[in-house]
């Protein structure tokens, strides 16, 4: 995302696997390296759940919506949803009206992986802080460079940001948002950089309310008009602001 966690190619390198998430070579994401692909996504939905940032009797997402925008396969998302049924964290329904829901009293703090994200507090406030740099620096480049075709890009993914239905799309379409920014500064190099950072920051994104997500896709919105109008301070401005909200609305954020 976003300015909220916190949505094509899949959001992270291990996606369709349900082996150990994000094999990356950063000693620093050892928490939740130690976790398989099945158990970051009960952590995720659990801690979501936990936070209120899910509420009891929401319906999640299609299955693959939820694969593509966690960055794991199918299988793997339904193994997940099914085990936290029988937590008691969610509920299943049948019918017309059916489907996979947040129980209407779910039982909280019942998912043990859920503490290696909680131990990775002070990784999660490093990573805002080192893509909040990059964001700025980005967005000044890119107000001095963008082309008509970038330009055109990013206003389709706002739009779809706008239409999305609930927080896996929206999740899907905003790291496209992010990374056509980068490469709308026409340097490779930043491409390859910001998109590391990116997607390590994404493997601890939660579920989150699409309302709060339509809000910050109006800053998405204000940082298209100041590349169109090459404005590259106003750009780099919303960007930090868009970023840097992260601390007080990520989990570390709303932990206490």
């Amino acid at each position: 995302m976003t300015g909220t966690p916190n949505g094509s190619a899949p959001a992270h390198p291990e996606a369709h696997s349900d082996g150990p998430v994000l094999a990356l070579n950063s000693p620093k994401l050892n928490g939740i390296r130690r976790l398989t692909a099945l158990e970051t996504v009960r952590a995720r939905i659990a801690m979501a759940v936990d936070l209120g940032l899910l509420s009891p009797g929401e319906r999640l997402p299609p299955t693959d919506a939820i694969a593509e925008a966690l960055g794991v396969g199918e299988i793997t998302v339904r193994r997940a949803l099914g085990s936290l049924c029988a937590d008691g964290v969610l509920e299943r329904r049948r019918g017309r009206n059916g489907g996979t829901l947040v129980a209407e009293q779910p039982a909280r703090g019942v998912v043990g992986a859920a503490e290696a994200y909680h131990g990775q507090s002070a990784e999660v406030h490093h990573l805002i802080d080192e893509r909040t740099v990059l964001e700025c620096g980005i967005a000044h480049l890119a107000a001095r460079g963008v082309t008509g075709a970038a330009l055109d890009e990013l206003d389709t993914l706002v739009a779809a940001m706008d239409r999305a239905e609930s927080w896996a799309e929206f999740h899907s379409c905003d790291e496209r948002f992010h990374l056509a920014v980068a490469r709308a500064t026409g340097l490779d190099a930043s491409v390859g950089t910001y998109g590391t950072v990116l997607r390590r920051l994404y493997a601890y994104y939660l579920p989150y309310p699409l309302a709060a997500l339509r809000d910050s896709n109006d800053e998405h919105r204000a940082l298209v008009a100041a590349l169109r109008a090459g404005d590259a301070a106003e750009a780099a401005d919303i960007a930090r602001r868009h970023v840097e909200t992260l601390h007080r609305t990520m989990f570390v954020g709303l932990m206490g």
